[in-house]
């Protein structure tokens, strides 16, 4: 079952190497990878309806929220797959704080190789092609990864705007965390499996009208 739907939106300022930086015009990011689904490390679950969280993902979401809890949390967004709404839902319940739903968030339109299980997919050409040259390569009847950053980074900058010296959190999906983060720093995206994005982790962003400061990558809260 997907989540109701909220204001639809299309990155972030720092607790910390605040140097050059102005709060007033900044929002400070916590990007946050959806917690671990039964599907995790077996099937492309893409854009698929109804893939819940694991037994181990509610339990890494609620230890994300308890540690985030003491966090100065203006807003919490989140991807419209269910696995992001929950995880994002999980976080925002000590805030006392409605998930809104960004459609930008959203996972990647995988097309064709939606639902496929990861062991067929070895061997085709065009999953090589895609594991090896994100910046050029789409799946059958989906979207590329430029596509997909694209509007990743547009929805964070919507929302960085209306959080101007604010603290934000932002669920959404292991690549799409890549990609904006590649983006930001300037890594060509063939590059951009070159560091992990691990389930519930956070990875912080200052942005502002000034640009972008990465801050944090990865962190995993809840080892």
């Amino acid at each position: 079952m997907e989540p109701a739907r909220g204001r639809s939106v299309g990155p972030a300022q720092s607790a910390s190497f605040h140097g050059g930086i102005d709060h007033q015009v900044t929002a400070t990011i916590l990007l946050i990878r959806h917690a671990a689904h039964v599907e995790l490390g077996r099937v492309l679950s893409g854009r698929r309806r109804d893939v819940a969280l694991s037994g181990e993902g509610l339990e890494q979401a609620e230890i994300v929220a308890d540690l985030l809890s003491i966090e100065p949390l203006a807003a919490v967004y989140a991807s419209p797959r269910e696995r992001a709404y929950y995880t994002a839902r999980t976080i925002a319940e000590p805030h006392d704080i409605k998930v809104e739903i960004a459609d930008g968030l959203d996972e990647i339109d995988f097309g064709d190789w939606t639902g496929s299980a990861f062991d067929h997919l070895e061997g085709d050409s065009a999953w090589s092609e895609w594991n090896e040259a994100r910046g050029s390569a789409r799946p059958p009847s989906g979207e590329s990864m430029t596509e997909a950053v694209e509007r990743g980074v547009a929805a964070l900058s919507e929302i960085a705007a209306g959080h101007n010296g604010e603290m934000v959190a932002c669920v959404s999906h292991c690549d799409i965390i890549r990609g904006i983060i590649a983006h930001h720093l300037g890594l060509p995206l063939d590059h951009m499996l070159r560091f992990d994005i691990d389930p519930a982790s956070v990875s912080r962003i200052a942005l502002g009208a000034w640009g972008a400061r990465i801050m944090t990558v990865n962190e995993r809260l809840y080892q």
